[in-house]
């Protein structure tokens, strides 16, 4: 009579049948396929790691490895830095666009998608915690994340109460390629329906440089005048691009 299979035994000494332990299972699933210990080191290097522990192209990765477990997906970090220019870039990407690069699936975009949320939202709690004055940078960063590497203009502005904190931080146009319409009445409309002592202006340049043009100063110096009568306040002009920022006042401009 042949010998019972050990059930304490390691699973190679159970017999051709035994099924992979729970924990084994959960091994598989956490690690993915890693006969390198890649994964395994680069968990490692973020746990232990500051902010600069991981490259921009690691971050994408990491965050591909939970949602595509059985894959190297290293090159796919990789495409998708290239083809949208920097991690705000993928970040930033429509799902669409995500999903036309060869094996993102909804899955993958959906966690890609999900970072760029948290990395706006919490922008913007820190910029909400104080006066946006005095928290200039923090407000720079907050747009930036979320305007710099747009492919089509879009005009916000921040309506503030009078400490200068944030009351409305709300998107007026999305334009074309590179114009978007700012109408000085329902921006001067709005601050007064909900008590805005003074506001920010911010757009994009989806060309990548922040240099303002004639008509940004000509349509800023319109909402300053027609603010001026109804005593609200126009801190600032503030244009976002792929090279930086540019601030009308700091510049003289208004």
């Amino acid at each position: 009579m042949e010998d019972e299979p050990n059930l304490f035994a390691p699973p190679e000494k159970r017999g051709r049948d035994a099924k992979p332990r729970k924990q084994d299972n959960q091994r598989v699933r956490e690690t993915g396929h890693d006969p390198s210990g890649h994964r395994a080191r680069l968990r490692q290097r973020l746990l232990d790691g500051g902010d600069d522990s991981l490259a921009d192209h690691e971050v994408i990765e990491y965050l591909l490895m939970t949602a595509i477990p059985q894959k190297d997906v290293k090159p796919l970090a990789r495409v998708l830095i290239q083809t949208f220019g920097s991690l705000a870039g993928v970040f930033n990407a429509e799902p669409r666009a995500l999903m036309q690069i060869s094996g993102i699936k909804e899955t993958a975009a959906a966690a890609l998608k999900i970072a760029g949320i948290a990395a706006r939202r919490l922008a913007l709690t820190t910029m909400r915690e104080e006066s946006v004055l005095s928290s200039w940078q923090a407000l720079i960063d907050y747009l930036h994340i979320d305007m710099a590497h747009l492919t089509h203009e879009r005009v916000r502005v921040l309506y503030l109460n009078v400490q200068n904190r944030l009351l409305l931080d709300q998107v007026v146009s999305d334009g074309t390629l590179d114009e978007s319409a700012i109408y000085t009445r329902e921006i001067i409309a709005k601050a007064m329906a909900i008590g805005a002592a003074a506001l920010i202006l911010v757009h994009n340049h989806p060309s990548g440089s922040p240099q303002p043009s004639r008509a940004d100063i000509q349509v800023t110096q319109k909402i300053i005048e027609a603010g001026r009568h109804l005593g609200i306040t126009v801190h600032d002009h503030v244009i976002i691009g792929r090279e930086g920022h540019v601030s009308l006042k700091a510049k003289g401009l208004i």
